[in-house]
C-alpha cells in the first residue's frame, strides 16, 4: 500500500506533464490531489485514494480501445475516494458531534443535579426552620397555658379563702344576731342552718295550734326571737315558705308567720311569703334569711 501511494504521489507530482498530453488524466489527478491537500480529509479514505491513483496511474499508460474502460474505471475510483473520504469525514463529525452532546448532556445532569441539592438543601432548611418555629410556638402555648392555670388556680384559691372568709364572717355575725335576737326576745330561736340560698330556720307543726294557721305560743315566741334576729340584721331579706296539711294550705302559715313578724316591726318589704306543698310534723315553715 506504501508503494502504491508513493506511485501515487509521484503521479500528482507529474500532473502538469500530464495536463497537455492527457486532460482527461489531468482532472482525475486533480481531484486526487485535492482530497491530498484539504487538511481535513488528508488521512481519510486512504485505501479508497490508493487504490482511485493506481487506477489513475493504469489509465495514464492504457491506449487504445481499452482506454475507455480504464477512463471509466478511474473516474469511479477517484468518486469512490472522494465520496469515501467525505462519508469519513461526515462520520467523524458526527462522532465528535455526538461526543460535544454527550458532554453537554453531562455538563446540563451535572447542573441539574447541582440545582436540585441546592433547591433540597433550601427546602431542608425551610422545613427545618418552620419545624424550630412550631416547636417554639407550642413551648409558648404550654408556658403561656401553665401560666393560665396556676393564676386560675391562684384565683381560685383566693376566691376560696375569701368565700371561707366571708362565710366564717357571716356566720360570726349571724351567731352575734342570733345572741343578741334571744336576749331581747327572751326566746329561743328555732334550728337553722346554712345552705347556698341563706340560713334557714324550720318551725315545725307545733308552731301552729292543730287544724289552724294560727300561731301556737311556741310558735309566736319563735316568731317573736327571728323578728328580733332580722332587726339585728338589717340588711337581711327573709322568704317564708309554708307547708300545709289536710286542714291548713301552706300559704296561709306562710302569712301568718308574715303578719307576725310584721306586727313585731320587721318592714313588710323585707318579707315574702309563699306557699309550698305537703309539710310534715318537723317542717310546717321554712324561713330562709339572705343578705340583701
Amino acid at each position: 500500500m506504501r508503494a502504491g501511494l508513493a506511485g501515487g504521489l509521484l503521479l500528482l507530482a507529474m500532473g502538469p506533464a500530464w495536463a497537455a498530453d492527457a486532460p482527461d488524466v489531468a482532472a482525475l489527478i486533480q481531484r486526487l490531489a485535492s482530497l491530498q491537500a484539504d487538511p481535513a480529509q488528508v488521512e481519510l479514505a486512504a485505501y479508497e485514494r490508493l487504490q482511485a491513483q493506481q487506477a489513475v496511474a493504469v489509465l495514464a499508460k492504457t491506449r487504445g480501445r481499452a482506454r475507455d474502460e480504464a477512463l471509466f474505471l478511474a473516474d469511479r475510483r477517484v468518486e469512490i475516494a472522494e465520496t469515501a473520504a467525505r462519508a469519513e469525514s461526515a462520520r467523524r463529525e458526527a462522532d465528535r458531534l455526538e461526543r460535544t452532546r454527550s458532554d453537554l448532556l453531562v455538563e446540563a445532569s451535572r447542573r441539574d443535579a447541582a440545582r436540585a441539592r441546592q433547591e433540597a438543601e433550601r427546602l431542608r432548611t425551610q422545613a427545618q426552620i418552620q419545624a424550630e418555629e412550631a416547636e417554639r410556638l407550642r413551648l409558648a402555648a404550654d408556658a403561656e397555658t401553665l401560666a393560665r392555670q396556676d393564676a386560675e388556680n391562684t384565683l381560685t384559691s383566693v376566691a376560696g379563702q375569701q368565700t371561707a372568709r366571708l362565710t366564717a364572717a357571716r356566720q360570726k355575725e349571724a351567731q352575734l344576731a342570733r345572741q343578741e335576737a334571744e336576749l331581747m326576745s327572751g326566746a329561743k330561736l328555732p334550728a337553722s342552718k346554712f345552705e347556698g340560698r341563706g340560713e334557714v330556720f324550720t318551725l315545725g307543726a307545733t308552731a301552729f295550734n292543730p287544724g289552724t294557721a294560727k300561731l301556737s305560743p311556741a310558735g309566736t315566741a319563735s316568731v317573736s326571737a327571728l323578728a328580733a334576729y332580722l332587726q339585728a340584721n338589717p340588711g337581711a331579706s327573709a322568704r317564708i315558705e309554708g307547708y300545709g296539711d289536710a286542714q291548713t294550705p301552706g300559704q296561709r302559715r306562710a302569712d301568718a308567720v308574715r303578719d307576725a313578724l310584721v306586727a313585731a316591726g320587721v318592714p313588710k318589704a323585707r318579707l315574702q311569703a309563699t306557699g309550698k306543698g305537703n309539710g310534715t310534723r318537723a317542717r310546717a315553715v321554712e324561713l330562709v334569711v339572705a343578705q340583701r
